[in-house]
């Protein structure tokens, strides 16, 4: 199942690429993953130095895989101290 959710994402990075550009060495990595019951859900990287985050859910009760592909902006560091309750 792991690999059904690469080639999924593989695939949706092909399909954005530039046209142009040549296709790059691309490493596709399961960052986490959790299955509950019927259900799959996937957090996929890549070595692309694009920023994009993928997240794969697979219900298995109708046998459909979702794909949501996002971009990060930013990572900061928040420590706990300055954060009020």
């Amino acid at each position: 199942m792991d690999e059904r959710a690469i080639k999924i994402v593989h695939k949706y990075i092909l399909e954005h690429l530039d046209k142009s550009d040549r296709i790059p060495a691309i490493q596709i990595f399961i960052v986490w993953k959790c299955k509950i019951l019927h259900h799959c859900k996937w957090l996929i990287s890549s070595t692309l130095l694009d920023g994009m985050y993928y997240e794969v859910t697979y219900n298995g009760i109708k046998d459909e895989f979702y794909l949501d592909a996002y971009k990060k902006f930013e990572n900061r560091c928040i420590p706990g101290t300055e954060v009020e309750v």
